[in-house]
């Protein structure tokens, strides 16, 4: 967000394409840079789906293609949102993702978010489409998971009843764009990750014959 011309921040970035390609563009001086402007991957859903389990497998599998990276890393200090609002936190995130996309690796990113929290953003024009995968899994199952974490994690029983609500809206939900569906209810850690790194390169259009467990992964809307 720091031009590399004047030095000026923006809070407000520009990405334009022109025929040198995409290119960075300072809204103070015009100064012009290359700009890498990939796929960001928001691999999503209730707390008790599976979301860090899966990211800790998807970070090997997808070593050679994309950059995986835990949400909750940034959930610390003036970041940490008691109100729910978690704007800077959203916000943060999207500029740490467009810079790691810089290397070339777009970002598959592990944690609770949907649609409406990143695509009003102006640091949204940073991507090229973000996708939403959001894992889902039967209520009872869920609070059963979420009974089981150990009392440190805060799960009593009024947050898990509103965590409840909240799948349910993750898993009926219409939003633009709309959020593929993945549940997770009865499949192991090694199949959900597997459907994930599927459904991610198939989305970068890379195909191998991992891409046959992209048949559990179904699209809704």
């Amino acid at each position: 967000m720091i031009c590399a011309g004047c030095g000026r921040w923006t809070d407000e970035p520009r990405v334009e394409t022109d025929g040198a390609g995409t290119v960075l563009v300072c809204v103070a001086c015009g100064h012009r840079e290359p700009y890498r402007r990939l796929p960001l991957f928001a691999v999503t859903g209730p707390s008790g789906t599976g979301k860090s389990t899966v990211g800790r497998v998807l970070a090997a599998r997808l070593a050679d293609t994309c950059v995986v990276a835990e949400q909750d890393l940034l959930w610390v200090g003036a970041l940490r949102d008691p109100t729910g609002d978690s704007a800077a936190f959203r916000q943060t995130w999207l500029r740490l993702a467009a810079s790691l996309q810089q290397s070339g690796r777009p970002v598959v990113l592990c944690g609770t978010v949907a649609p409406p929290q990143f695509e009003t953003w102006p640091e949204r024009v940073l991507f090229d489409d973000i996708h939403y995968l959001a894992l889902v899994c039967d209520a009872d199952v869920l609070r059963a998971r979420l009974m089981a974490r150990p009392a440190w994690r805060g799960w009593d029983a009024g947050r898990i009843d509103e965590m409840i609500e909240f799948a349910e809206w993750m898993r009926t939900a219409r939003t633009e764009p709309m959020m593929t569906r993945l549940d997770t209810t009865t499949r192991p850690v090694s199949e959900t990750a597997a459907d994930v790194e599927a459904w991610v390169r198939s989305r970068l259009g890379t195909r191998d014959d991992r891409q046959l467990h992209a048949e559990g992964v179904a699209e809704h809307g």
